[in-house]
């Protein structure tokens, strides 16, 4: 590997209703997690109006939903493939988390796996939610 060359991993958090993200390397692919298996904060009134960064929404996670054991199991997959991407050489791995809105679950999810990549590897992280409101 090029000592200049660097892999970056572009997160996403999308709305399934708007589509998935177009993977705007050129190289196509990646991951795309479907989080609608995991109980949706944002049919709760109390909720509705917040996001996946808010520890309201984090707490509902911890206590009502198996989040955790979901994304563990995402960034198994990611990890393999962020290895051996560096051991390749390669600049680009995109993963992207899709929900209903885009607000709760793919958000929570896009923001802990960046937590993780930046963690655990020293690459680059490009993390957006797309539908995010608030």
């Amino acid at each position: 590997m090029d000592s200049n060359t660097k892999l970056t991993v572009q997160i996403r958090s999308f709305s399934y209703k708007r589509g998935i993200p177009y993977d705007e390397s050129g190289h196509g692919g990646g991951y795309v997690f479907d989080c609608r298996s995991i109980l949706n904060p944002g049919k709760f009134e109390r909720y509705m109006m917040l996001s996946g960064k808010d520890r309201e929404v984090v707490d509902f996670f911890l206590k009502n939903t198996r989040m955790e054991a979901f994304i563990d199991l995402a960034y198994r997959m990611v990890r393999m493939s962020v290895e051996t991407y560096m051991e390749r050489g390669f600049t680009h791995l995109m993963v992207a988390f899709g929900c209903t809105g885009g607000q709760h679950r793919s958000v929570y999810c896009a923001e802990r796996l960046a937590e993780r990549i930046k963690q655990d590897y020293k690459v680059g992280v490009d993390l957006a939610h797309l539908d995010l409101k608030n």
